[in-house]
């Protein structure tokens, strides 16, 4: 191997992955015992040598918002918590394509459609579903982008239908550990988000799947849930930072229990566990990274990001996104959209009508 950290855990490592093996979690728990600094370059080498040099941009629009059964901790759709957040239903067909020509616009690659709430049912609200199907449909014949979707819990006749649709990826993020799972979400189990993963995974859709980070979980953790990904089998990561949302269990201390360095640390050593996906640097960037930091992540082997606002919080504007990704020494994807990045720059990419849907970026988390 020509490249080497001098750190002899790190460089063993970035061995095996380049020679095709996959780490395991006792390798996830020595690498993040490593120095900081040492994993970020490490990390940061090997998305140069397996990835395409670029970072892939995602958008969706929050469909349909609160009133979710769920009692997720952090989220700020659950009719469990007073947050004090605007709820609609479903938005329809015209409103989605709406938001999804902003997204093509602001330069996004993929769009999704998410439904916040146990999950949709063919069965149950038969005409929501039938309008979810006509919105898939209408954005796959209007835009130059890949649709996405985020709709909760699905039974395998639904995965079938939305793989028939053309759905690309699924998204349902598994958000932490098994073990610290419960101390997180009580109406529903871990396996329950699994179980789902599988079903979609089977009906032949790629998977997005990822964490919330700063949960208060530990750092075992963190690398536990990157290793229940890999038996899982994922093609995107979405790596959350919690935005505390008043009114919810976790919005009481006020703060994510994470550092900036811990964060690199568990980015970089995703990057070593999931070495061929895309780690997507997601929800919380903003309230968790100053400015000067937000390029970081990249540098430390993420080739993903968020662009726009998030379900119930505001983000930066794509023109900042582009300015991060270039900051970081990368280029912005545009193998599906082939959009001009200087006309997002100049802010000519946001133009959609004041009354319209928001885009939001469907990893960050689906439930922020």
């Amino acid at each position: 191997m020509v490249y080497e950290t001098g750190n002899r855990t790190v460089d063993e490592a970035l061995r095996r992955v380049l020679a095709g093996e996959t780490l395991d979690r006792t390798d996830g728990l020595a690498l993040l015992a490593q120095p900081v600094e040492t994993l970020v370059e490490a990390g940061g080498f090997l998305r140069d040598r397996l990835g395409d040099g670029t970072v892939d941009a995602c958008s969706i629009v929050n469909a349909k918002a609160g009133n979710c059964a769920e009692d997720c901790g952090f989220c700020a759709q659950s009719v469990h918590f007073d947050t004090g957040i605007d709820t609609y239903d479903f938005l329809g067909p015209e409103r989605i394509l709406e938001a999804a020509k902003r997204a093509e616009r602001d330069g996004a690659q993929r769009f999704g459609i998410v439904l916040a709430e146990r999950g949709v049912s063919k069965k149950h609200r038969p005409e929501e579903w039938t309008e979810v199907i006509e919105s898939i449909r209408l954005v796959r014949e209007e835009c130059a982008l890949e649709v996405d979707a985020s709709l909760g819990i699905l039974t395998e006749e639904e995965a079938e239908i939305l793989a028939a649709e053309g759905i690309c990826h699924y998204n349902h993020n598994i958000e932490t550990s098994p073990r610290y799972f419960p101390e997180v979400v009580g109406s529903h189990e871990f396996a329950d988000r699994v179980h789902t993963l599988e079903v979609a995974k089977a009906a032949g859709m790629d998977l997005c799947a990822g964490v919330i980070l700063g949960m208060g979980e530990t750092p075992t953790d963190r690398v536990d849930a990157a290793v229940a990904l890999q038996e899982i089998g994922i093609s995107s990561l979405p790596v959350n930072v919690l935005n505390p949302i008043a009114g919810t269990p976790l919005g009481e201390d006020g703060g994510a229990a994470i550092s900036t360095d811990e964060l690199l640390a568990t980015i970089a050593v995703y990057r070593f566990l999931h070495p061929h996906a895309r780690v997507r640097l997601t929800g919380g960037r903003e309230v968790n990274l100053t400015p000067d930091e937000q390029h970081l992540p990249f540098e430390a082997g993420a080739d993903g990001i968020l662009t726009g606002d998030y379900l119930t919080t505001e983000g930066q504007s794509p023109a900042e996104d582009l300015a991060i990704i270039e900051r970081a020494g990368l280029e912005p994807n545009r193998s599906v959209n082939d959009f001009d990045p200087a006309a997002v720059g100049e802010g000519g990419g946001s133009d959609a009508p004041a009354d319209g849907p928001s885009t939001r970026p469907l990893e960050g988390d689906a439930d922020d």
